[in-house]
């Protein structure tokens, strides 16, 4: 990956409600200590390349909301990854981050053309944007070990996380996204 200060990171969602060790947390998912540990290091790799990095941060519109309220503790970005100066934050109120708000402008401002995608949720928010970003034109990478989502149920069955997980990176993987590991990507940054 030629990165020539055209690739991002874009660290989605690392909020406070979804991490089961932060106290209060609304909407807690499978793994999200451990994904964010592997975005902390991507993050750490991109602050010492000098390379852009975007932190997206999700609040509901209205506090009927069933996590991530407006201007609650539970919606502000965890500290393991929390926003340097200097660093874009993109507020959202959408699934997909770039819906309504300013996301791709500052991308393009920045002459960003690929993008290293990490966050929460698997199956929605990081779904979304890495479909949209590759449907934008932008070359994708997204770091499956820095990602969390949690059990769903369908139909009467549940779902574990880690099948939810895969499922999603699997799709992603075939057409929408290089999927490799956060020391993999990291190892292709400084190579």
């Amino acid at each position: 990956m030629n990165t020539e200060n055209t690739t991002a990171l874009l660290l989605i969602d690392f909020q406070n409600d979804y991490f089961p060790t932060y106290s209060g947390a609304k909407n807690p998912l499978v793994g999200t200590e451990a994904a964010a540990e592997q975005g902390a290091k991507l993050l750490a790799a991109f602050r010492q390349l000098g390379l852009p990095v975007v932190h997206v941060r999700h609040e509901f519109p209205t506090d009927e909301a069933p996590f991530f309220l407006p201007g609650s503790d539970g919606a502000q970005i965890h500290s393991s990854v929390a926003a340097q100066a200097g660093e874009a934050v993109i507020l959202k109120h959408q699934i997909n981050s770039f819906r309504d708000t300013d996301l791709k402008k500052v991308l393009d401002d920045a002459g960003i053309t690929k993008l290293v995608i990490v966050g929460a949720m698997t199956h929605m928010c990081i779904d979304a944007v890495t479909r949209a970003a590759e449907d934008f034109g932008y070359e994708c990478a997204v770091a499956h070990d820095a990602c969390a989502t949690l059990d769903l149920e369908f139909n009467g069955m549940t779902v574990p996380a880690a099948q939810v997980h895969a499922a999603f990176m699997s799709a992603l993987s075939f057409a929408y996204a290089k999927v490799a590991s956060a020391d993999d990507v990291i190892a292709e940054l400084v190579g």
